[in-house]
This record gives C-alpha cells, sequence and structure tokens, in this order.
C-alpha cells in the first residue's frame, strides 16, 4: 500500500510539471504570433514611416463648401454601367480637379481623377488624420504623365462630400481637403433618375436670404482685377525714381510686399517695383495684363507693374505656387500720394548707401594708417 501511495505521489508531481511547462510553452507561442503576425497590432503602430506630419493651422489655406443646396447622395444603384467624363468640386483652391473620368461597373464607382501638376506624392480617402497613421499600403500614388498627376480613387457616392487628403511633395505634410463628383455634370444617360435642378433651388435660397428674388443679388464679379484700368495713372512729378509707401490686403494674411516700394515715373505716369516676401510668385495681373518675376530663383518675387490708383485700393491677382498647385489670389493694394519720397528711403538703397560709406570710412582710415607708420619710419 505504501508504494501504490508513492507512486500516485509521483504521478501527481509528473502532471504539475508537465501543467508548468505548457503554461510557458503557451507564453511563448503568443510572443511568436505577436513578433510575426504584424496585422494583429494596432493601425497606429503599423503607420507609414516619414509620412506622419499633417498640415494645420497657419499653413492651411482657407476652404470652401462643395456641391450646391439640396443635394442628395447617390451610390451606384442610380448609375448605369459605363464610364462618363464628370466634374469634381474641390474645398481648397489648391487641390484642383482639372478632369476626372467616372467607372460604373457592377455596383461599385471609382474615378480617375486629374491634376495639372506634380505637388501631391499620394492621395488618401479620408481625413489628413487617418492618412498620417495608415500604411502607406492604403495610399494612391500619383501615375505621373506629361507634368500631370493621375490618381485612382474608389468613388462611394456621387453628390456628396468626401474627404480626400493629400500629400504634398514640397512641405512633406497631409493636407485635407473635401471633393464632390457633380452628378448634374454627368452626359446625358448616365443616371437612372432625373435630377432636380439645383441651381435654381440655390438661386432661390439665396434671394430668400437677402430678401429679395434672384434677380436682385447683384452682379458677383463686380470689382474683379479684369475690370480694373490697366494702365497708369498720370502724374506732375517729374521724370525719375522714388519711394512710396503701400499697404496690402487680401489673401491669408501670411504674405506681404515691401513698403515703402520704388515708384518709377515715366512720361509722367507712374509704375511701382513691388518686392514680395516670398519667393512663390511667378506673375502678377493688373487690368487683365500678365507681368512676370524678375527674380532669379530662389530670390524673393519682384514685378514692375503700372499704379493705376492713388489713395484708394487696386486691385490685383498674384499666382502662387506656396502651397501646391498654382493659383491665382486676389490682393488689394493702396499707394498713398503724400508719402512719396526720395528713393534712398528704400531699405535696399539705404543700406547700399551705408555700405559705401562704410566701405569709404574703411579705405579712408586705412589710408591714413599708413600714412601715420610711414610718418613714424621717417
Amino acid at each position: 500500500m505504501h508504494k501504490i501511495d508513492l507512486l500516485k505521489k509521483r504521478i501527481q508531481k509528473c502532471c504539475r510539471r508537465w501543467e508548468g511547462r505548457k503554461r510557458g510553452m503557451l507564453a511563448v507561442a503568443a510572443l511568436i504570433c505577436c513578433l510575426v503576425v504584424p496585422w494583429s497590432l494596432p493601425a497606429h503602430v503599423m503607420a507609414a514611416a516619414g509620412y506622419e506630419d499633417v498640415a494645420a493651422g497657419s499653413d492651411v489655406a482657407s476652404t470652401q463648401n462643395v456641391g450646391k443646396y439640396g443635394m442628395t447622395p447617390l451610390t451606384a444603384d442610380y448609375l448605369r454601367d459605363g464610364s462618363y467624363e464628370i466634374s469634381v468640386d474641390s474645398s481648397s483652391k489648391f487641390f484642383r480637379i482639372k478632369s476626372a473620368e467616372l467607372t460604373v461597373k457592377n455596383g461599385k464607382m471609382k474615378a480617375v481623377i486629374m491634376i495639372d501638376s506634380t505637388s501631391y506624392e499620394f492621395v488618401y480617402m479620408g481625413s489628413a488624420e487617418g492618412a498620417a497613421k495608415a500604411p502607406k499600403s492604403r495610399y494612391i500614388e500619383a501615375d505621373v504623365k506629361n507634368g500631370r498627376s493621375y490618381f485612382t480613387v474608389p468613388v462611394s457616392a456621387l453628390d456628396e462630400p468626401l474627404n480626400c487628403a493629400a500629400f504634398s511633395s514640397n512641405t512633406k505634410k497631409w493636407y485635407g481637403r473635401q471633393i464632390l463628383f457633380d452628378a448634374t455634370t454627368l452626359p446625358s444617360g448616365a443616371l437612372t433618375i432625373t435630377l432636380p435642378d439645383y441651381n435654381k433651388i440655390q438661386d432661390a435660397v439665396d434671394a430668400y436670404d437677402n430678401g429679395g428674388d434672384a434677380d436682385s443679388r447683384g452682379d458677383n464679379t463686380a470689382g474683379t482685377s479684369e475690370q480694373q484700368p490697366s494702365d497708369p495713372i498720370y502724374t506732375s512729378l517729374d521724370n525719375g525714381e522714388y519711394s512710396i509707401q503701400v499697404s496690402m490686403t487680401g489673401g491669408s494674411g501670411r504674405a506681404s510686399i515691401q513698403s515703402p516700394a520704388y515708384l518709377y515715373v515715366r512720361k509722367h505716369h507712374i509704375y511701382s517695383k513691388l518686392t514680395w516676401s516670398s519667393s512663390h510668385y511667378d506673375y502678377m495681373i493688373v487690368g487683365g495684363r500678365k507681368y512676370l518675376n524678375e527674380s532669379n530663383n530662389g530670390e524673393n518675387s519682384t514685378f514692375t507693374i503700372p499704379v493705376t490708383a492713388i489713395d484708394e485700393p487696386m486691385i490685383v491677382k498674384a499666382d502662387t505656387t506656396a502651397l501646391g498647385d498654382p493659383v491665382e489670389i486676389e490682393y488689394h493694394l493702396t499707394f498713398y500720394e503724400n508719402s512719396i519720397g526720395d528713393v534712398d528711403q528704400i531699405p535696399q538703397i539705404a543700406a547700399k548707401k551705408v555700405l559705401a560709406i562704410a566701405l569709404v570710412v574703411i579705405i579712408a582710415g586705412g589710408i591714413l594708417n599708413y600714412l601715420i607708420k610711414r610718418g613714424k619710419r621717417q
């Protein structure tokens, strides 16, 4: 009997050892799974390296709403299979979609959108924050042809704002956008239903908000630079170079121009040479006429333009590439007549004179030092 009890104890001891080893083996197996099975990790752990920055605050240009009042989302069920040209609205003027081809097949939609630049390396259908945390496999890479970028994107619905983040190849940041595929621009026969006239609906809403009918809202294009004079104003000043104080409003408020600025009088007409705080402006438009950047690459943009108004806002446009696609931005310049003064007031001219005086002083000091030493030797 004693031998049987002893045997039982040995068997129980072996079982306990086996249980301990089994738990240890299970722990090792779990660790191995965590190391070799990356899809079990949270999504943010798999974020693509080098694509974590999201533009925010002053880095984000002003946005606008997309779509028209009363639009209702349309899924693929409301379209016939086929490929169609379609217009796409964007919430950002820095992400303008020049053309798009929509393909509908088997209840799903996708589109090839074209941007007339190579400013964006990837797009991501979702928010900018989501793009920064997503694996690179979910990014939609640009197909670049002849300086244009093509992106093939899934389309969940037409006539509905869709989040679409774009990764800038210049700033290396994600920019949050919204795009809308406008079903009213589809060719006849693409839709299985008839859409309402959203333009009339929008006009009626605007008229109600303004307290009148649609025709009483006025011309929204009034005051654009194309309607402004393009010729320089007359002055009694003699021909020559002067300085003038100038202020600027418009745009995002980040750009500025140097003041005082050059003022040129040629045949009693006024021109100004403006220097921007940025090197990203490639042309300006005054009264419908284009003036090209005069600076060398890398230098702050400089333009010589006619002054078409004095002591009142003068509307111009300037084309910038600072945040992606080239875009024309409207600015208001005001030149102040009572500030016209000597050209020496311009910082560059004043700096050159200071340097010239300093150079004269240095040379004179050297000569004087030489004469003193020579006198001592004699």
